[in-house]
């Protein structure tokens, strides 16, 4: 664009790198806002460098705890994103998710879900006009309520509310539906197995057994109760309880870097988790920092900060040193408040 005739030009390091020179104290602070979940934006005016602005999208409270509920269903949960490397992994660690794709221009998207494809059944969620081709792409498009008309219209899903947790809450429902059409087969085809062949007097010759229309009609009427029966109860169905999923046992990822027999018995040793009550944080961004301090101190993978309820809670294998916990939380700039070890 132009401002009072000069132009200036936004867009990620490769591209304002085409026509201004960034310097390496530039590329080093970029690189440490995108290790705080943070993508930077690069501005150049006549050639000349100008500045970078950091913006970052705030995880919602509900999305650790709905991709959790998905891995428990068995699903393998990808982050698909536009943002630079260090950016998604930041986010994709907090929200939980199995694999990261970042980088990935609108078109790359829709590619990237052919391929997945080629390894089962696909299920895409997304919002925006780049999700779209995507969405069309996949097995299952499932577009937010509060995205855009064409995101929406790609879709076979719209989750109303706008909430990630929707997404297991429709499979559960997906899953609940189709058990129902199984059930109703099953008394549909009692009835009729039983029926048909003595109304139309296969075992009067050998029985003497007769079916009277009144009573055909009867069991009729009967087998449609049933069905029409069992199909309302799916109104009393609660799709938000995860009480009743299906746990994977040995749960399977992409990439594994570890030897197995490590993987083993870090899978059969007891966790500990922890809470900290941290004072201070104030929004995600916050959130976000204290998650990367627990992070490098004690490798912990798992951890969840809360800004409204002034925690941080995050599982490590054995207890971890209190004054160490309270160190890590005052270096970060915030208060410690107290910790719980279970």
């Amino acid at each position: 664009g132009k401002i009072g005739g000069a132009e200036v030009l936004g867009g990620n390091l490769n591209y304002i790198g085409q026509y201004s020179e960034v310097s390496e104290e530039m590329k080093r602070q970029a690189e440490h806002l995108s290790e705080q979940g943070k993508t930077p934006l690069f501005f150049s005016q006549n050639g000349t460098f100008m500045g970078i602005i950091a913006v970052a999208d705030v995880i919602k409270e509900d999305s650790p705890r709905a991709v959790k509920e998905l891995q428990n269903m068995g699903i393998h949960v990808v982050m698909l994103t536009g943002d630079n490397e260090r950016t998604a992994k930041a986010i994709g660690a907090q929200a939980g998710v199995d694999e990261v794709i970042a980088g990935v221009l609108p078109e790359g998207k829709e590619q990237v879900i052919r391929k997945l494809k080629e390894k089962g059944k696909v299920a895409m969620v997304g919002d925006g006009i780049n999700d779209a081709p995507a969405l069309t792409r996949a097995d299952i498009g499932i577009a937010i309520g509060a995205g855009t008309d064409i995101a929406i219209d790609a879709a076979d899903i719209v989750l109303m509310k706008s909430q990630l947790s929707d997404v297991p809450a429709a499979v559960r429902l997906s899953r609940a539906t189709l058990r129902n059409i199984h059930e109703n087969l099953f008394w549909a085809f009692f009835y009729n197995i039983i029926g048909i062949p003595l109304a139309a007097g296969v075992w009067i010759p050998l029985f003497g057994w007769t079916l009277n229309p009144m009573f055909g009609a009867a069991a009729m009427s009967l087998s449609s109760f049933c069905v029409v029966t069992n199909a309302l109860r799916l109104n009393l169905f609660q799709i938000h309880n995860a009480a009743k999923d299906k746990t994977i046992k040995n749960p399977v990822t992409l990439h594994i870097s570890h030897d197995e027999n490590i993987k083993e018995e870090k899978e059969n040793k007891t966790m500990v988790k922890v809470t900290v009550n941290v004072e201070g944080m104030m929004c995600g961004h916050c959130e976000a920092h204290v998650n990367k301090a627990i992070q490098a101190a004690f490798g912990a993978e798992d951890v969840v900060s809360s800004h409204e309820n002034g925690t941080t809670v995050f599982s490590v294998p054995e207890k971890v040193d209190e004054a160490k916990v309270e160190e890590v939380i005052k270096e970060a700039g915030y208060e410690f408040k107290g910790i719980t070890q279970e």
